[in-house]
């Protein structure tokens, strides 16, 4: 027959399994608000959206202004932005950008900047979700820029892209897209 464990030292022991476990299911429910978070987040970019913006094909070309449509589809864990913007026959892209989200950590690719697929990572801050770009080829000077998907308003979103300028070194907004549901 088993015999009931008493005393100071059982005491202890279950006291400090009952805070593990507090600590685990704590743990356990603020990973699932953080991701309910996320989704609530997400959600607000879904839609339909259209506006103008400007777009620098490199850092030392001229300012190409643009007009874009965009279609987003957004669930509990991903963001997928399928577009294209336009300029009087000077200019045409189709851009994508598909992320997961893990947390307030995300991951994925980017379309857009004519060198094949870029790779992208970052974290919501905030209204915006600040990714660092690795191109898929070297573009002005480097593998390296940023981008920036920020939700404006109830109704507005800006997608941002800034590179640095090898020659001095300075941050050069290469295109910022100011969208509205539509």
């Amino acid at each position: 027959m088993m015999r009931m464990l008493r005393g100071p030292k059982v005491n202890h022991m279950l006291k400090v399994l009952v805070c593990a476990f507090a600590v685990a299911t704590a743990s356990i429910a603020m990973a699932g608000a953080a991701n309910a978070d996320e989704s609530a987040f997400l959600k607000t970019l879904a839609g339909s959206w259209s506006g103008k913006g400007t777009v620098k094909v490199r850092i030392n070309a001229p300012t190409i202004n643009v007009t874009c449509r965009f279609k987003s589809d957004a669930n509990a864990s991903s963001l997928a932005l399928n577009g294209r913007c336009t300029s009087l026959v000077v200019f045409s892209r189709v851009i994508t950008a598909n992320l997961k989200a893990s947390g307030d950590t995300y991951t994925g690719s980017y379309v857009g900047a004519g060198t094949g697929t870029a790779g992208l990572g970052g974290r919501r801050e905030g209204n915006a979700i600040s990714l660092a770009i690795r191109w898929a080829k070297e573009v002005n000077g480097d593998r390296r820029a940023q981008m920036t998907i920020e939700k404006t308003g109830a109704s507005g979103m800006r997608l941002t892209t800034v590179d640095t300028d090898p020659a001095t070194g300075r941050s050069v907004v290469t295109s910022r897209i100011e969208l509205r549901r539509s």
